[in-house]
């Protein structure tokens, strides 16, 4: 009995992990488009207006504008000493119901070699409407969410003007789950992660007024529901589920400078 035991385990340790199933959507596009307005402490506000459209067949729903979702952000940051900031966003997001997104947020940015400067973003955010829905990224309605967010960049002028035509090439990694101190019961079962995002990109500053950044990235979110089995016992559905969304996007930031607004300020990816 005993030499059959081990077997079995590790039987069914295998068939546990392969009950993970990952689903490839539809390829989404996001253009956003973004207003800075740099203030002469060296803070910003931004505006940003963001369109989501799923590509082709797949998981898209009924369109306004040409688009599935329609999100407008707000954000204020202030940088202190050194190399960090803080700041708080507010979404608020139509896909066909509305949701308003509240965050607050710390960063961290420093050179660490070869100019190459390391970010690091800690967030906190809770969500508010959706009647059931959420938005992609974040959790239900009055769930606290957790994200951090990881990033290498290195900015290459092109001329001999420090603040002209420079390329900006970035890669970020990004994770989220659902915030709580303790399971209470009768909460259901969740990911340890339950969002990620990788992101690549090459922006291009065509001026201190004006930038642009094509991107591409995956964007996974990872559920776990009850399994469902057909009638051979089969699990053909439910259970651990990955469900990945190609992006491609395409970010334009127009920027305003106050009068008196520091010249070497620090100014972020198209990404904030």
């Amino acid at each position: 009995m005993r030499k059959l035991l081990l077997p079995l385990l590790l039987l069914g340790a295998a068939t546990a992990e392969a009950q993970t199933t990952r689903v490839v959507r539809a390829t989404q596009f996001w253009p956003e488009l973004q207003g800075e307005l740099a203030l002469r402490n060296g803070d910003y506000l931004l505006l940003a207006l963001r369109g989501e459209r799923a590509v082709g067949n797949g998981d898209a729903g009924p369109r306004s504008l040409g688009f599935d979702t329609r999100r407008v952000r707000l954000a204020y940051e202030h940088f202190g000493s050194g190399a960090w900031s803080y700041g708080a966003t507010l979404q608020v997001i139509d896909e066909g119901r509305t949701i308003v997104i509240p965050e607050v947020l710390l960063r961290h940015r420093a050179p660490i070699f070869w100019g190459i400067t390391f970010g690091q973003r800690l967030s906190v955010e809770q969500s508010f409407g959706g009647q059931g829905s959420y938005a992609l990224g974040s959790g239900p309605e009055k769930q606290f969410w957790t994200r951090l967010r990881v990033d290498l960049e290195k900015l290459l002028p092109l001329g001999t003007d420090a603040n002209g035509l420079a390329l900006r090439p970035r890669l970020s990694y990004e994770a989220s789950t659902h915030l709580r101190l303790q399971k209470e019961t009768g909460d259901p079962d969740e990911r340890t992660i339950q969002y990620t995002s990788l992101r690549g990109e090459v922006g291009v500053r065509l001026s201190p007024q004006l930038d642009i950044t094509p991107w591409f990235g995956y964007q996974t979110s990872y559920l776990m529901s009850l399994p469902q089995y057909n009638a051979n016992m089969m699990q053909v559905r439910g259970g651990r589920e990955n469900f990945v969304r190609p992006t491609i996007g395409l970010d334009l930031r127009f920027t305003l400078l106050s009068e008196g607004a520091k010249a070497e300020r620090q100014q972020l990816p198209t990404q904030h």
